[in-house]
């Protein structure tokens, strides 16, 4: 083989390997678990930030949310309601706002429900028996841990994590994102970055539902 020959021989092989290891890159790049992507204003959507529904829905409903708020439970049901009317379009991050007495506890307990995937079930347990265990000024967390052991939760396991640095920074930069984001109630919902200037279940449904339309308009 001349030299000219191996030099192009060479090229090719290297050609080829390329294109093998970026068709493979591509495939599992594909196959991956899609990331949790932000929306305008990075401060409303975090990494760590819990999100029910899709994570790549193209529209995103931020809610700064604290477990003993009373407004939240009564709206939580309309937020079921908008998630199930869009099952792939729209997503709920909840940013916790532990602005009554006890509430930085009850999110200590969602967090660690979440490492054992019982997110869901136990905020529902928590925000359904509300009046039991949040009386404001007076809470009864104990009541809150047997809410949550009822739904599923490892209490044991759960009660040594509950104080973990990974939950400190997580309500840390939550309440930093609270201030940046000017919030001042619970709850406070933004859509695809933009705020409820009115609030109210139906106002919520119609925002959402120009916002999907939006997204497949491609506006």
């Amino acid at each position: 083989m001349t030299k000219r020959s191996m030099v192009i021989t060479t090229a090719l092989i290297a050609v080829i390997a390329f294109a093998i290891g970026a068709f493979l890159y591509d495939r599992n790049r594909a196959t991956r678990a899609p990331a949790l992507t932000s929306v305008p204003g990075s401060e409303l959507v975090r990494p760590h930030s819990p999100v029910i529904g899709p994570a790549n829905a193209p529209v995103t409903i931020v809610e700064f949310f604290d477990p003993s708020c009373e407004a939240c439970r009564a709206m939580y049901p309309t937020v079921k309601q908008i998630l199930a009317a869009f099952p792939a379009d729209v997503r709920l991050v909840l940013r916790y706002t532990p602005l009554h007495q006890g509430s930085d506890e009850a999110v200590r307990i969602l967090e660690t429900a979440r490492t054992q995937g019982k997110f869901e079930p136990v905020l529902e347990a928590l925000l359904a028996r509300q009046s039991q265990w949040a009386m404001h000024g007076a809470p009864d967390l104990n009541k809150a841990w047997e809410f949550a052991q009822g739904a599923g939760l490892d209490v044991e396991r759960a009660r040594r994590e509950a104080s973990s640095s990974r939950i400190d920074l997580v309500l840390k930069q939550d309440m930093a994102d609270v201030q940046k984001n000017n919030v001042r109630q619970t709850p406070t919902f933004f859509v695809n970055g933009k705020p409820l200037l009115s609030f109210g279940p139906q106002q919520l449904k119609d925002l959402v539902q120009s916002e999907v339309q939006r997204v497949k308009s491609g506006s």
